[in-house]
């Protein structure tokens, strides 16, 4: 197997004109492109999706929901630091974090840092329910660019109990790309979140999903097509742009993900009894993150001595795990065991982390057809992209001529651009 280190950033460019970047999504989601590539080409709309995946597939959804994660302080000189939340520190589960009801601690980006000098900052709202509450924040540590940062606040004396998730609610504002060069509008607090979207926690949308509809899904069902859902909270490193010459000098970004232990159920039974011609496909680059590391975190479980000593972070997979090593284990006998952990431990959901690079040379195991969006040159969403159309070719024949035509064909490109489904 070939170990993708010492590829060149230099041959996944391309030439993106500004106005190709769609600022806006389309007023109606599932009437953006679709570009269908199963060795050529061809062109269709979104809502023509479940024509073009074969009957008795299952198609997997990232249902992470986008969080209001800018909040913006004022200084009592009048200045404004930005404190941009990335994830929970404590406590460290999500769900616990924003159901806080007076503290919570934050690794956070902040903005205009050196304008906040010492002590507390405090940011007032009035709730929808009429009471008042002040929000403040301190550092509580520095971690390389980014920063702890500890939260506590304080509500209208009798008024009821207020959680971090709701203070986002109220105060905070929905972090669209930084490549869209605007500010956020109110819509967009419906346009860049999927219509399935749940699970609170992501700084950026999983944007291959932005383009289903109700009707959309329910057409899918009635082909016969499986529909399931896990979650991966995208961070900002999503954004991150690879510096350095070769991949070997980028740092994945790290990301959480919890798949419900009924998917992986389901998708063990898919691959033992699945019909002719089904294909098993993921919507969006971090749906098949999450799912190409199941089989890394079933073949560390498997070998561990006992089950009780396994924690979370015992499972996170690392950058290069997949290259660095032999890997014998079936596919199948992976997902037994993790479905045996999670009977064993008595958990409902594996829940752990993902550092996962997916780059050419990398050896697929469950995906065999994707939707994706069209991504930046030199990022390692396209990496990703050749990885899957191109298998170990280094010529990326197949990425280039899918971008070519894209090009060329008035297709929108990025996080409200029109899309793909690509197949192995």
């Amino acid at each position: 197997m070939m170990n993708p280190r010492n590829l060149e950033i230099k041959n996944y460019d391309y030439d993106l004109p500004e106005e190709r970047i769609a600022k806006y999504p389309l007023a109606q989601r599932d009437q953006s492109k679709l570009l269908v590539w199963k060795g050529a080409i061809e062109e269709h709309h979104f809502c023509d999706l479940p024509d073009q995946t074969p009957a008795g597939s299952m198609i997997v959804f990232n249902n992470t929901k986008v969080i209001q994660a800018r909040l913006h302080f004022r200084k009592p000189t009048g200045g404004i630091v930005e404190v941009f939340c990335l994830e929970p520190e404590s406590p460290k589960d999500y769900q616990q974090n924003f159901a806080s009801e007076a503290e919570c601690t934050w690794t956070c980006l902040v903005g205009n840092s050196k304008k906040w000098k010492e002590g507390p900052l405090s940011l007032s709202v009035t709730m929808p329910d009429g009471q008042s509450v002040t929000l403040f924040c301190e550092r509580a540590g520095s971690l390389g660019p980014s920063q702890l940062i500890h939260f506590f606040w304080k509500q209208s004396e009798g008024g009821k109990a207020v959680s971090f998730a709701q203070l986002l609610d109220a105060m905070g504002e929905l972090p669209i790309p930084p490549y869209l060069n605007r500010a956020t509008e109110e819509k967009d607090k419906e346009t860049y979140q999927t219509v399935y979207s749940r699970i609170k926690g992501s700084v950026a949308a999983p944007t291959a999903g932005l383009h289903y509809t109700p009707e959309v899904l329910d057409a899918l069902q009635q082909k016969n097509i499986r529909l399931e859902y896990l979650t991966l909270h995208v961070g900002a490193g999503t954004f991150k742009p690879v510096k350095s010459e070769t991949i070997e000098g980028h740092d994945m970004h790290t990301e959480f993900i919890s798949v419900p232990k009924s998917v992986i159920e389901d998708i063990y039974d898919f691959e033992l009894h699945r019909l002719e011609g089904a294909k098993f496909v993921a919507t969006g680059t971090t749906s098949v993150r999450t799912l190409e590391s199941l089989y890394y975190i079933g073949e560390r479980l498997a070998k561990a001595t006992n089950f009780d000593n396994v924690h979370a972070e015992d499972l996170v997979v690392h950058q290069w795990e997949p290259y660095d090593e032999v890997h014998t284990m079936s596919l199948e006998s992976s997902l037994a065991t993790i479905i045996e952990y999670l009977d064993h431990t008595k958990q409902e959901n594996l829940v752990t982390a993902t550092q996962i690079l997916i780059a050419p040379g990398f050896p697929f195991r469950i995906v065999e057809a994707m939707v994706t969006n069209f991504h930046m040159p030199q990022s390692t969403l396209l990496l990703l992209v050749s990885a899957f159309v191109d298998g170990e070719s280094l010529e990326g024949e197949h990425w280039h001529s899918i971008y070519r035509y894209a090009l060329g064909h008035d297709f929108r490109f990025l996080s409200y651009g029109d899309s793909s489904l690509l197949f192995r």
